[in-house]
């Protein structure tokens, strides 16, 4: 990778996005912390977007995404793919994935629910 690319990374509890280089080989994405905070950075990806500070749904979201393992990385054809923007778009992926026995991170990155 060239070392002026950057990725970012994120700290929930202060809903704060950062740009930094890419990880290094065997670097551990719980080793950058928040400079605000000190709590550890989730690596979420090049082709994140944040929420703005004041968006508390939209941080939600994003919190469920994260922890059920969703990142935002490149893909070879452009971005990350589909990602529900709500609540009510989640809401009902996790019911469907409740439902049908689908892994939740499957169910969430669906575009259209059957």
């Amino acid at each position: 990778m060239f070392g002026h690319a950057k990725t970012s990374f994120v700290c929930l509890p202060c809903r704060a996005r950062y740009k930094q280089p890419f990880p290094a080989p065997g670097e551990q994405n719980g080793k950058r912390r928040c400079p605000r905070c000190r709590e550890d950075l989730i690596h979420v990806g090049s082709a994140f977007e944040a929420p703005r500070r004041r968006d508390t749904e939209g941080w939600r979201v994003l919190s469920v995404l994260l922890n059920a393992g969703i990142r935002f990385h490149r893909s070879c054809c452009g971005g990350p793919g589909y990602r529900p923007r709500t609540l009510h778009e989640v809401k009902a992926r996790l019911a469907h994935a409740e439902a049908t026995g689908e892994p939740v991170a499957e169910a969430l990155l669906r575009p259209e629910l059957p």
